[in-house]
């Protein structure tokens, strides 16, 4: 069988969490099922790392799609010509988009659909764009795959696709996220705090991710009387305005918040695991990596209580409503105690079972079997 997977996320240096989901099951479907040939539609030239065997044929097409416009050409005229030009009897995408008449067997997979239900984080040109086409994507999809039952329900709802053509696949943590010795962990707080003890929040800074009700909730727990304690923020900011940066504008305590951006993976495995605790009071997630990735680390868990999050944590987390800083502050006090930051962590060990990048590349083969037998 001649497969085609959109690659086009797999930028070395520069992967998001649809990079990573392409990049973990792509290689294992690609080790695991050497009778097939993949063929990888990338938008510029590949790093060879992403070449994962020699059942792969990089393909490069043009545009580069980086712009809504840009979009609208590499998947209704690029792909689509790619798709017969190399005989493809399946088409898998991960981030969703695809060509509205494939004339293949197609699967796309939605992640989530915030840009529907959290307006104003996006741009208004990519918010027009996958206003209009992923409904588009969703119907003319052979199938759809997705990574939590959340957002199973909400495509099916939203979209109104049939439950039954939707598979949900889950999401994976990377492998470098593990429990660290006692002197890694003293080191890392050393680099970064100072040596304090600290909180930490990981997410590329969107409005819906609710930085704004952390910083607030933060201040309320220093004012508590927790005075070496110390929130680390990493990430890019991509959206920093209105309410947030009024929030941080007028912290009491904004000296003890350190933003160091964007930090290396291996830095980040570390920084997670030498944390108290992860507070990810997302407003809005199709599934919530960093939850998955502090169970790894075997990090103790406060996150909110709607959509995917409690899905993904069950009940090794603590939840908060996220529109209320004081619930914040209150999760946070709580897991002063050791006692409880144990349980949490023993919980998140058997949680963590139920999600790996094994397991998500099995369910996504699966769904492209599927896909073939649909169509």
């Amino acid at each position: 069988m001649r497969i085609a997977i959109n690659t086009r996320l797999l930028l070395k240096g520069k992967m998001d969490g649809i990079g990573w989901f392409t990049a973990e099951t792509a290689r294992r479907m690609v080790a695991s099922h050497p009778e097939h040939q993949f063929f990888f539609f990338f938008d510029r030239k590949p790093a060879e790392e992403f070449i994962f065997g020699a059942n792969v044929t990089p393909v490069v097409l043009c545009p580069q799609a980086r712009h809504p416009v840009l979009w609208y050409l590499y998947f209704e005229w690029a792909t689509t010509k790619a798709l017969k030009k190399y005989k493809i009897d399946l088409y898998l995408s991960p981030d969703g988009m695809m060509p509205l008449h494939p004339k293949v067997p197609t699967l796309t997979v939605i992640h989530d659909l915030n840009f529907e239900h959290a307006k104003g984080n996006l741009k208004p040109s990519h918010q027009r764009y996958m206003s209009h086409y992923f409904p588009l994507f969703a119907r003319y999809a052979t199938r759809v795959a997705t990574v939590s039952t959340y957002s199973k329900k909400d495509i099916a709802e939203t979209y109104g696709i049939d439950l039954s053509k939707i598979d949900v696949v889950y999401d994976g943590a990377h492998s470098n996220y593990r429990p660290h010795s006692a002197e890694e962990k003293d080191a890392i707080r050393k680099r970064f705090t100072d040596g304090c003890p600290y909180i930490i929040f990981i997410s590329t800074i969107l409005k819906r991710k609710n930085l704004a009700n952390l910083l607030k909730a933060f201040d309320m727990v220093k004012q508590h009387g927790q005075s070496d304690l110390k929130l680390v923020v990493v990430g890019s900011r991509v959206w920093w305005q209105d309410e947030l940066s009024e929030a941080y504008d007028n912290m009491k305590h904004q000296q003890d918040v350190i933003m160091p951006g964007h930090v290396d993976p291996m830095d980040l495995s570390a920084l997670l695991s030498a944390a108290q605790m992860l507070v990810y009071p997302s407003y809005f997630e199709g599934f919530g990596i960093p939850i998955l990735e502090a169970m790894y680390a075997e990090t103790a868990v406060v996150a909110s209580n709607t959509t995917s999050m409690p899905e993904v944590g069950g009940d090794a987390a603590l939840y908060i409503d996220p529109a209320d800083p004081s619930s914040i502050a209150s999760a946070i006090v709580s897991l002063d105690d050791e006692a409880l930051r144990e349980e949490l962590i023993e919980k998140g060990r058997r949680q963590r079972t139920r999600f790996s990048w094994d397991r998500t590349a099995e369910l996504l083969w699966d769904s492209m079997m599927k896909t073939i037998e649909n169509s």
